[in-house]
């Protein structure tokens, strides 16, 4: 299949080793005819040639799906480009001291996108800024005259929350997963829980902020129940084996299993940061008064099937 392509594609090579490509792409990949794959790791084109066959011979790449014969303007012979799959690869056989520092590049960038699960492109992002103030100028022009948005309060915010963007998007596709957290060995016994709940108890009544009936159990070993659920274990390993994960459960569960006739989350809230203190967890820090409420109404309120996530971004918090 033909294909038509501006000829003002720029391949080269940083000095960090990273591949920066620019031009006015109409296609879901990258292409470069061999001539700038030569340019782009500094080597002959017979070295190039040899690589892109063996790639397709080797299988590594498919030959259908990453060569194509494009027409260039202002030239009546097509040219065969390549596909950026074929790009790498050759940067990968290639024994230039640009493709070495291509290969440190690039095997720098895939351990931190295994190890993190993204990657930013920073450069990219600086390159944006300007983009960026203009659009966030464009959004105040549609404002009232009395509402004013600082382009830069904004900028900082997103930097500042960075990390809320990238969970928001993962709760939304429901792929938000708990953090890898503290794996250390912790006691709940369901009597000091209950402990702690009654001098909540004691004080809310005093101050008439609370009746008689505020936590009282439904029934015998609700509590019990609970703690049970949270520190159960399943072929000698703990169900939830980090402190983050049983803290997430225990508020959960106090929450949404209304152990009490009166005041689950009250009881709850008090729950999970009595948990955390006792545990010592340094993520408890990252929870104040007004978070914890937040938190515990968006439990009482969610649906039961997003208990996993809900957890998750429990955990989240506590990073």
């Amino acid at each position: 299949m033909k294909k038509e392509v501006n000829d003002n594609l720029v391949i080269y090579q940083a000095k960090s080793g990273a591949i920066e490509l620019r031009g006015d792409f109409k296609h879901e990949t990258v292409w470069a005819d061999q001539s700038k794959i030569v340019k782009l790791f500094s080597v002959d084109q017979s070295v190039v040639s040899r690589h892109i066959k063996n790639i397709f011979k080797d299988g590594e790449a498919d030959e259908e799906s990453n060569m194509q014969k494009m027409h260039i303007a202002n030239s009546d012979k097509p040219v065969i480009f390549y596909s950026l799959d074929v790009i790498l690869s050759v940067g990968y056989r290639t024994n230039s001291k640009i493709a070495i520092e291509f290969r440190k590049w690039a095997t720098k960038t895939l351990r931190s996108h295994i190890l993190k699960g993204y990657t930013i492109n920073r450069n990219q992002i600086a390159k944006n800024y300007d983009a960026f103030m203009k659009a966030v100028a464009d959004i105040q022009q549609l404002l009232p005259e009395h509402v004013s948005l600082d382009p830069k309060m904004v900028l900082d915010l997103i930097k500042e929350f960075a990390g809320t963007w990238v969970s928001l998007d993962a709760y939304d596709k429901e792929i938000l997963q708990p953090i890898r957290g503290t794996k250390k060995s912790v006691n709940l016994a369901a009597g000091e829980l209950k402990e702690a709940i009654e001098k909540l108890r004691e004080k809310l009544i005093s101050k008439k902020q609370a009746t008689e009936i505020f936590a009282q159990e439904r029934g015998y070993g609700s509590v019990e129940g609970i703690v049970g659920n949270v520190m159960q274990s399943f072929g000698g390993k703990a169900v939830y084996p980090t402190v983050e994960e049983k803290a997430a459960h225990l508020l959960y569960f106090m929450v949404k299993n209304h152990p009490f006739i009166d005041g689950n989350k009250r009881s709850g809230a008090l729950a999970f940061i009595w948990f955390l203190r006792k545990t010592k967890i340094k993520g408890g820090k990252n929870i104040n008064p007004a978070g914890l409420t937040a938190l515990t109404l968006l439990i009482a309120e969610s649906d039961p099937k997003k208990k996993e996530q809900m957890t998750a971004l429990v955990t989240q918090l506590l990073k």
